[in-house]
């Protein structure tokens, strides 16, 4: 297997929807879809990450959701802060559907029949969301730092650490690249992992491929509230049938290791593994291991199959 530099932006499209995408090689390797965080652009994901995946033998595909990176920003009037829009009733700019749809979308643009996913935050909310809706094109999904999707409104507070986003809400930083610099700093020492050390160059290096596209990271709370409004009306964790690994930091400071629990209890079959030290931002540490433990599942979907 090849691994080339990551190829030119592509676009998908779920109806008037482009979705911003990037081959990071893998070539002849297992499809594996990777899902980003809330309204965050896919230059998020570690380059070390995408590396120890390729090697060990993924064919890595990473896009911008709806409302993130280079994808298509959807109009709405502004939601107040994303917080806000767990807790007061107004009508949703799009399902939790589409958002799955959108994935489908991408894999239909590479030519995936179907991938192995794996998705971080939200990213991971949205990986079990597309396995319940799209089972026949996922052949595993691993859910990192996320919530169950079955959790619903003021349900969901169960599993929040308030604090942390809550003054993640009320950073304010000018306007331009210095600002942008400025704020996403911020946001990484607010999310960066207790037990081992906050790489600045990553987050800098993060900011500045962002810059190069034109794209200013954390900005637009609209998106983010629109992403967390969309409502989610398909199937149950209990309905899955397919490997599934849930992986959660247990200093994440957004939510709390019991969502890592709860979504592994009630994914038939799912295993949960729990990293000491380690927040919602993933330390380059621990990149080797998250990537055994994605291949790990794959072989076991493999073996699966062959025997089913």
């Amino acid at each position: 297997m090849s691994r080339p530099a990551p190829g030119p932006v592509r676009f998908a499209r779920n109806g008037a929807v482009r979705l911003a995408l990037t081959d990071h090689g893998g070539t002849g390797g297992d499809p594996l879809l990777l899902v980003m965080g809330l309204a965050a652009s896919r230059f998020w994901w570690p380059q070390g990450l995408l590396d120890a995946l390729v090697d060990r033998g993924f064919h890595v595909v990473v896009y911008d959701q709806r409302d993130a990176g280079e994808s298509t920003h959807l109009p709405g009037a502004p939601r107040r802060t994303p917080l806000a829009t767990l807790f007061r009733r107004q009508p949703p700019a799009y399902g939790a559907e589409d958002l799955t749809d959108d994935a489908a979308a991408v894999l239909d643009a590479v030519g995936w029949a179907s991938a192995h996913l794996f998705g971080h935050s939200m990213g991971g909310l949205l990986a079990q969301r597309i396995a319940l809706r799209h089972p026949g094109r996922v052949r595993s999904v691993t859910s990192s730092s996320a919530l169950p999707s079955d959790a619903k409104g003021l349900g969901v507070l169960r599993y929040l650490r308030l604090g942390t986003p809550l003054r993640m809400a009320r950073m304010r930083f000018p306007e331009g690249r210095d600002g942008d610099l400025a704020l996403a700093l911020a946001v990484g020492r607010a999310l960066a992992s207790p037990g081992y050390p906050f790489d600045a160059d990553e987050v800098r290096d993060t900011v500045a491929r962002e810059a190069a596209r034109g794209i200013s990271g954390f900005r637009d709370q609209d998106a983010q509230s629109r992403q967390i409004g969309a409502k989610w009306h398909g199937g149950r964790l209990a309905e899955l049938r397919m490997p599934a690994l849930v992986l959660h930091g247990e200093g994440d400071q957004i939510l709390r290791t019991a969502a890592g629990r709860r979504t592994a209890a009630a994914i038939p079959g799912a295993r949960l593994v729990t990293f000491p030290g380690v927040g919602h931002f993933l330390p380059r540490e621990v990149w080797p291991r998250y990537a055994d433990e994605i291949r790990a599942l794959a072989d076991h979907a493999a073996g699966a199959t062959a025997t089913a």
